[in-house]
């Protein structure tokens, strides 16, 4: 198949997924909205800003060393970004969508797949407006709908265009294919729910081999800085666990160097016992994963995250936000708990109670690796992608 993708080429998400094609021997093209440089073989890799994509890598190489200019280009100003993006990104849509139907004639693939709505299915679904013929899959990822659709007049009426023009859609979760349904997406069009990296790679996320190292000590919070994860929750919940748990120690990776971060583990007295850790290889997070006891996650929008599916592949308890998206995965009290992000309090409860309770945590490590082998194992979650690919390109 000759097949274009539309993505952040950044991303370890959309990279874990387009390297399945590579790999398989597709003829596989990039067009990222992010410059990058991709770590596999492209048949071709073009560079299409969008929504201002381009800003913050030049701010960044031109930045002083002062500290406003670090928390401008940090993570921790990522909600004030996001919003400029949102309501500015109309203006570079028109020349964007000009420059990719040029590389889509140019290339004339077999479909294109735009990974998450804004931009890249948003600047896929403009630029495919006048070709029909030509099938286009779009991915949902975890609040494309919940935090970005409904957020300006624009971003809904965008939001519409692109599920109008999806011939088959990707989410992570259940909840996303309904929600399509109410943004406009034909519900009888094909759908597939999988993991949005295309699922977790056993051989490299897997338990310690010693079944019996419970790691008592350990609290991993693999989410990073985002607009939509309650890190202030997380931190004001360690004082909590420290005071009926002084061994235990939290690691952060994706937040060293961040000021809110430093900040808040200064503010709250607890330096001794948190890493603040820079961003880390898959391979490395793996290995965070085996070291820690409990995996929390406290978003306030999410789909399937993809690291707490590795992370539970890893044998780690997942403390996350009740979300109905989460409900698709964890049965509190049998394979994680589930708790109101915006509440240290409860946070702090259930981190206290799965470490207390050694035994619960060893029989959610192996549900969890059969929840896993079921519905999120790599190379059978990209077959079903490559013939879901197949049934819209047809023979």
């Amino acid at each position: 198949m000759r097949l274009l993708f539309i993505a952040d080429g950044r991303s370890p998400i959309a990279n874990n997924w387009i390297n399945y094609f590579v790999e398989r021997g597709d003829e596989v093209h990039l067009v990222s909205t992010f410059d990058c440089i991709p770590e596999y073989e492209l048949a071709s890799f073009n560079f299409i800003p969008v929504a201002y994509s381009q800003v913050k890598k030049r701010a960044t190489q031109g930045k002083s060393n002062s500290t406003q200019q670090a928390f401008l280009w940090s993570s921790s100003f990522v909600n004030f970004r996001t919003s400029v993006r949102r309501y500015l990104a109309p203006l570079t849509i028109p020349a964007a969508a000009d420059k990719l139907r040029i590389l889509i004639n140019r290339i004339q693939p077999d479909l294109v797949h735009a990974m998450r709505i804004p931009f890249e299915g948003i600047l896929a679904a403009i630029a495919l407006l006048e070709k029909k013929d030509l099938p286009l899959i779009t991915s949902v990822w975890g609040n494309d709908f919940t935090l970005h659709a409904g957020t300006t007049p624009w971003m809904r009426r965008y939001t519409r265009r692109v599920m109008a023009r999806t011939d088959g859609l990707h989410t992570d979760c259940q909840r996303d294919q309904r929600l399509a349904y109410q943004w406009g997406f034909s519900e009888d069009r094909p759908t597939i729910v999988l993991p949005g990296n295309g699922g977790v790679q056993i051989d490299l996320f897997y338990p310690p081999a010693d079944a019996s190292n419970l790691r008592e000590d350990t609290v991993i919070n693999p989410r990073g800085i985002r607009a939509y994860i309650r890190n202030d929750t997380f931190f004001k919940a360690i004082p909590g666990i420290l005071a009926h748990r002084p061994q235990t120690r939290f690691l952060c990776p994706g937040m060293y160097g961040e000021v809110q971060a430093q900040r808040w583990i200064e503010e709250l007295k607890v330096t001794a016992a948190v890493e603040l850790l820079p961003h880390v290889s898959r391979g490395e997070m793996a290995g965070l994963f085996r070291e820690a006891a409990i995996a929390v996650s406290p978003s306030i929008h999410d789909g399937t995250p993809n690291t707490m599916l590795e992370a539970m592949a890893c044998g780690c308890f997942p403390v996350a936000g009740n979300l109905e998206s989460l409900r698709e995965w964890i049965e509190p009290g049998i394979n994680g708990f589930l708790i109101d992000p915006a509440d240290p309090t409860a946070l702090a409860e259930s981190v206290i109670e799965a470490l207390e309770q050694p035994d619960l945590r060893l029989k959610a490590s192996d549900h969890n690796q059969i929840l896993i082998s079921d519905r999120a194992e790599y190379r059978t979650a990209m077959k079903k992608a490559g013939e879901f690919y197949q049934s819209l390109i047809g023979e």
